[in-house]
């Protein structure tokens, strides 16, 4: 069963995502759950809830090292029925400490980062650089971001790519001679349009909403990385 710590007042963003503790396998484990509720529209490629579509929530969900399911999205989906989320949502998952999350907003966008990073490299490796290959170390890097406005598909692609950049110069800025882990995830969340609307059609880093989002990733991750 999943405890649930007392809910940080509402806001309508992940950094309002509220931390959960369990016990499985024998071990205290947590997770970051974001009830969003309805009018969100989000882009993800978590392995529950991925794709493009109207989501209601999002949970980041620490697991042991060395986690062996074969069922990853019927798992997260149990935590958060457990935890009290109801209809379609979001679920990642890391071996990071999710209590270590950093958290950033810039002028409405908001993001929501959690980090482990013993398992990385760069994307363009060596063909023999293959994830199933490695061992079973804390990695992953999950990132939750949200923009208060309607986007394009297209757009939303776009963040997704934005929110990657701006992770990767986090990394670098920090240190790191690398552009992540094998296993890193990304969910943008955006509003649902509203009838008769305009919609955003860009979300690159130099686009109003991009160069938010940008920066809100940038920082988000920077806070999350465990120190040198």
């Amino acid at each position: 069963m999943t405890a649930i710590l007392p809910p940080s007042a509402a806001t309508a963003g992940p950094r309002s995502a509220r931390l959960l503790t369990r016990s499985e396998d024998g071990e205290r484990l947590h997770a970051l759950l974001w009830e969003a509720g309805p009018g969100w529209r989000m882009i993800s490629s978590a392995v529950l809830g991925g794709g493009i579509g109207e989501r209601g929530w999002v949970l980041n969900a620490q697991v042991a090292h060395g986690y062996r399911r074969t069922d990853p999205d019927r798992h997260l989906a149990e935590l958060a029925a457990e935890a009290g989320a109801v209809g379609a949502g979001v679920g990642l998952m890391t071996a990071a400490d999710v209590t270590r999350n950093g958290r950033a907003e810039d002028a409405g966008a908001q993001a929501v980062a959690t980090a482990g990073i013993s398992v990385r490299g760069w994307a363009a490796a060596p063909a023999e650089h293959r994830a199933d290959a490695l061992p079973a170390q804390p990695g992953t890097i999950n990132i939750v971001a949200a923009l208060p406005v309607a986007l394009t598909d297209a757009a939303l692609v776009n963040a997704v790519a934005t929110a990657t950049e701006a992770k990767v110069q986090a990394l670098l800025d920090a240190g790191h001679d690398c552009s992540g882990t094998p296993t890193d995830a990304v969910c943008v969340a955006a509003r649902v349009p509203a009838p008769g609307a305009d919609l955003h059609a860009f979300a690159g880093p130099r686009s109003l909403w991009g160069a938010r989002l940008a920066r809100a990733v940038h920082r988000a991750v920077a806070a999350a990385l465990p120190p040198r």
